[in-house]
């Protein structure tokens, strides 16, 4: 392999593109790579070829990073797909969305000194965010229909953001043992 492929991150690993992915296969290919162009097995080589061996290392990592993270899996499809999502910018989301987001920040608030809120709300965001990934699949998938997928990854976006503040909030209290510390 002289050239990077031009296919995208799938096609660098031989699997199907897809959103629903098979993560043992995945993991494999990776391995694969990793033992067939690490820059170690370059070492006894020319500065070129050590220099390529990197290349290939960092992009057979980077696609490996990119596909076993479903947030990034999807942006990467999208595009290849010819409808790419900037989600720190391109946020729109439908009227029913922007309310749950609402519900959910309002209620993150009144949980700050709830321990069984926080945890009733941290169940909620999980449910939601499986059900958002499940119908992302769906629109990828199986009815191609990457305009819906890509309001479901604005969404799933926004659902993992929460969730992970919910996480560092839940953390921080029981670092400090009580909100009132927070």
């Amino acid at each position: 392999m002289s050239e990077l492929p031009d296919q995208g991150h799938f096609a660098l690993f031989a699997l199907p593109v897809r959103f629903r992915l098979d993560e043992a296969a995945l993991g494999a290919a990776w391995r694969a790579l990793q033992a067939q162009f690490h820059p170690d097995r370059a070492a006894h080589l020319s500065a070129v070829e050590q220099r390529r061996a990197l290349q290939w290392a960092t992009r057979i990592n980077e696609a490996y990073n990119v596909l076993r993270e479903p947030l990034a899996r999807a942006a990467h499809l999208l595009e290849l797909n010819g409808a790419p999502v900037d989600l720190e910018r391109n946020v729109g989301a439908d009227a029913e969305f922007l309310a749950q987001q609402m519900q959910w920040r309002e209620a993150l608030e009144d949980a700050r000194s709830d321990a069984n809120a926080l945890a009733a709300l941290a169940r909620e965001i999980e449910d939601a965010a499986r059900e958002q990934q499940d119908a992302l699949a769906r629109a990828c998938d199986d009815q191609q229909d990457y305009a819906a997928a890509a309001q479901w990854l604005r969404r799933l976006h926004f659902t993992e953001r929460i969730r992970a503040e919910i996480a560092r909030f839940s953390s921080h209290r029981m670092t400090n043992g009580t909100a009132a510390n927070c």
